[in-house]
């Protein structure tokens, strides 16, 4: 129960990779916020996982749901231990003189103002209490950018030396924050970032990554909880690759 006694927010925590996240932190006894838009699959999760997960709807990229999330977790918990910034979303692989503008707003609402506006809401409680534990989910494709997917690739630096920022500037306040960077997964977001799902492009995907298979939700769980203990007591400012070894 390396979590026992700890109360999380996961975003984007109905499906994917923040599935596997509140899955493994409700194992090892988190209570845990499932923020998310699909409500009704936030909801079937919590009532799979029992009394200990609860869901709110969240529409991340805006400032009055993001408050609304913040408050229900201190209403349910008392307190906020770890958020994860794990909600995100990409453009269909183009050229980057051809991705829409409206496609670029939302990447960058989705993956980059919403650290922000969870920062704003968060962060003041954990340093009140000066703890906490923040870990965003970036992306390989922080490191080693894929062609095609140019202004998701950029998003996701920008989390990443968002990563190293707040960690440098929260460590004096006893609030630690890291990142993983996994590579691509079997997740909802996979057929976006092929563009399509065909065996052919699965290989292409698959032919990069040295161990040979997809991330899982599970995998990302598995680095998550580390990171968000207190086992990482004296981890900041880290971005790990969950990568199979793609960014070697």
């Amino acid at each position: 129960m390396r979590l026992d006694g700890k109360s999380a927010i996961v975003t984007g925590g109905a499906s994917g990779f923040g599935a596997g996240i509140v899955r493994k932190f409700a194992s090892e006894g988190a209570k845990v916020l499932i923020a998310d838009l699909n409500i009704e699959l936030a909801n079937a999760l919590a009532v799979e996982l029992g009394e200990s997960v609860q869901a709110t709807r969240t529409n991340v990229t805006a400032r009055g749901d993001v408050k609304a999330m913040a408050d229900a977790a201190l209403a349910a918990f008392g307190q906020i231990d770890i958020l994860v910034n794990n909600a995100g979303t990409t453009h269909l692989p183009a050229p980057m003189d051809e991705i829409s503008e409206e496609d670029f707003d939302r990447v960058l609402a989705v993956n980059c103002k919403s650290v922000f506006l969870t920062a704003q809401e968060i962060v003041p409680h954990m340093k009140r209490r000066r703890a906490g534990a923040i870990l965003n989910v970036a992306s390989t494709a922080a490191v080693s950018p894929r062609p095609r997917l140019s202004w998701y690739n950029a998003s996701k630096g920008w989390m990443t030396n968002a990563t190293r920022g707040m960690a440098i500037e929260l460590a004096p306040e006893g609030v630690r924050v890291n990142a993983i960077n996994p590579v691509a997964g079997e997740t909802p977001l996979l057929k976006m970032f092929m563009g399509e799902d065909t065996p052919e492009v699965r290989a292409k995907f698959l032919s990069t990554i040295p161990l040979g298979r997809f991330s899982t939700p599970a995998d990302m769980g598995n680095a998550a909880c580390y990171l968000c203990s207190d086992e990482a007591s004296m981890v900041t400012g880290v971005c790990l690759e969950v990568d199979g070894g793609r960014c070697i």
